[in-house]
Order: structure tokens, then sequence, then C-alpha cells
């Protein structure tokens, strides 16, 4: 008989993250619940090879598996395992994707080019997975590209909590800035969420990938203010815009993203920026460096996920998790005391 609980499995992307969420399942169904036992291994070719040991006919299955560096290959392992579980009966796959990989490929910038996000896409449902979870997509209309349901959380809500925690009596000095123009409607909603103004920087390239100037928009005089983002690869540009708002009269600059890549020079560069301190989710498994970065800190999602997983196994609202003050008693042991009313 199939087992009555939803059931984990990990690639290697982000095993830690895996197990989070199993030990918080275990808190949630009062049983305990650990990853299912299977092996995520390479031929001497670096060919991928999955074998599942446990019976998983007729179970619902959730790979929790981020397709971050190195991306290819966890694409890869999601897929594989995906197919694995499919040949071996499971009743429903859903791929737990905290960090999508390619999702900034949503769009043709140029002629020849292509929408890798909208092949993985294909991918992932030609594999059998038949739901994903995810966070903080680069675009959401990526959403659209999927055949099958698609549930984005956002980790604004989990950013809000740290803020007003961490800046508590403080919050008449602190303004959310967004890095672009295009980040406005993401640093708009976090800002809405915790009653503060917002600025912008305006950035102009004069190639691709060099930034040739900033401008502040907005006045930043006395605030200790807030970057917001979904993704920070080489922290060139977070870097700079921390400089530009500093001389535009910034008491302090904070930043807040959702997926640490931090590729290349990143973690040097931050270590030595004017940046008082970054805060990235776990959707990416930190290096070391990372996690000795004095100025970084990491906000865990696995209690996020786990309730999104409990709600999409039981039959229950995924958009409820949206709200800041359905997620407070979630995160209660982390930032106690804030008594949100909505």
């Amino acid at each position: 008989m199939p087992s009555p609980d939803p059931k984990i499995i990990s690639g290697n992307a982000n095993r830690p993250l895996a197990q989070a969420i199993s030990r918080r399942m275990s808190l949630h169904r009062g049983i305990k619940t650990g990853l299912v036992d299977a092996r995520v291994e390479r031929f001497n070719d670096q060919e991928i090879f999955v074998e599942v040991y446990e019976n998983v006919r007729g179970e619902d299955m959730f790979i929790v598996q981020s397709t971050s560096n190195p991306a290819n290959d966890n694409l890869m392992e999601l897929l594989i395992i995906s197919d694995a579980l499919r040949r071996s009966s499971a009743s429903r796959i859903t791929a737990v994707i905290p960090y999508f990989g390619y999702a900034r490929q949503d769009r043709r910038t140029k002629a020849r080019t292509p929408i890798s996000a909208k092949l993985v896409a294909n991918l992932i449902a030609n594999s059998g997975i038949e739901r994903v979870l995810t966070m903080d997509l680069h675009a959401a209309q990526i959403q659209g590209f999927f055949d099958i349901p698609v549930d984005n959380l956002y980790a604004s809500p989990i950013f809000a909590l740290d803020i007003m925690h961490h800046f508590k009596g403080q919050m008449d000095d602190v303004m959310i800035v967004s890095p672009d123009v295009g980040g406005v409607a993401r640093a708009r909603e976090l800002a809405q969420r915790i009653n503060a103004p917002l600025s912008i920087v305006d950035k102009r390239r004069e190639k691709a990938g060099e930034v040739s100037e900033m401008t502040v928009i907005g006045d930043v005089s006395g605030k200790k203010v807030i970057i917001v983002d979904d993704i920070c690869d080489t922290a060139g540009t977070l870097c700079k815009a921390a400089d530009v708002l500093i001389d535009a009269g910034a008491t302090e600059v904070h930043s807040y993203i959702t997926h640490g890549v931090l590729s290349g020079p990143a973690v040097e560069r931050i270590t030595n920026s004017k940046m008082k301190s970054l805060v990235i989710t776990d959707s990416i498994e930190p290096t070391q460096a990372i996690k000795d970065c004095k100025n970084i800190r990491i906000v865990p999602t696995a209690p996020m996920l786990t309730q999104a997983i409990l709600n999409i196994w039981n039959g229950t609202s995924v958009s409820s998790l949206f709200d800041t003050a359905t997620l407070e008693p979630i995160y209660e042991p982390l930032y106690p005391g804030l008594a949100i009313d909505g």
C-alpha cells in the first residue's frame, strides 16, 4: 500500500536544504520523515546514474533539486530522477526547484539566440514531472512556458519578517531600493509589505556586462537603504550601486537577494564593499567562502517550502504563503514577537 505521506527525494544540488525540509516535515507530521533512500552517481565519463532503493509505486513524490552551478549536471539529475520515479509507477511527481536555472534566458534579446528557459520547461514536463514548485522566478511569465502547473513562491514575505526583526525601532529610516528599472515591481512589493518608501538606481550600459553610469532616483539622504533583487551573480553591479547610494547620502546599505549565485569574484567584492550586509536565501547551497564571509547572512527557506509541499500534497492553497502574516507563525522561532496583523 502507498504511504499516506508525501515522499521527498533529493539530487546532489542542495542536499542540506532537502534534509532541512524532511526534518521540518517530521515536525509537521509528528512522524519521522527521511529522504527517500537513493543514489545519484556518475560513471567515469560523468554520465549520471540514479537508483531508488525504496518502493515508490503509487507515492506522491517531491524531488528537491535546484538547477544551480553546475547547472547542466543538476538539471540532468532532476530529469533522470524523474524518469526513474515515473518508470517505478509513482502516482505524481512534483519538482521542487528553489532556484530555476536558465531563467535569465527568457526571451530573444538578439537575433539567432535561444529561449533556453522554454527549452528547459519542455524538458522538465516531458520527463514525467507533473507540477513545479519554485521561488522568485527571474520573470513571472516563465510560468507560462510550462504546460503543467507551476507554483512560484516569493521570498519577500520572509525578507519582510527579517527586516522588521533586524530593523526593529528603526523602520522610519528604512528605504527600499530597486537596483534597476526592471526590478521596480519586486522592490515596490516589498516596500508595501513593510510600509517603506521606494527609490530606484537607474543604470546605463554602453555594452553588455559593463555599467557605465548609475543615477539614484529619489532622496536617500539619511536613510538605511535596502537593495532588493532576485539574483546576485558576480556582484559587480550590486557593489557599485552600494557606492552610488553612499555617495548620495545613505547612512547604511544592505541588500536582500533571493538567489545567491555569487560566482567568480563575488564574495571578495562583497567583503570589500560598502554594504553593511547581504542577506540571501539557501535556495542555492552556499559555498564555504559564502558561509565565512562576515557580511553575508543566510535565511532559511525550508519552513516555507515544507508548508508549500504539504499544501500541494493535501490540496490546500499555496498562494496563502504569499502573505507575511501567514508565514509569521511558521518563522516564529527565528523572528519572535513580531505580531504581524496583515
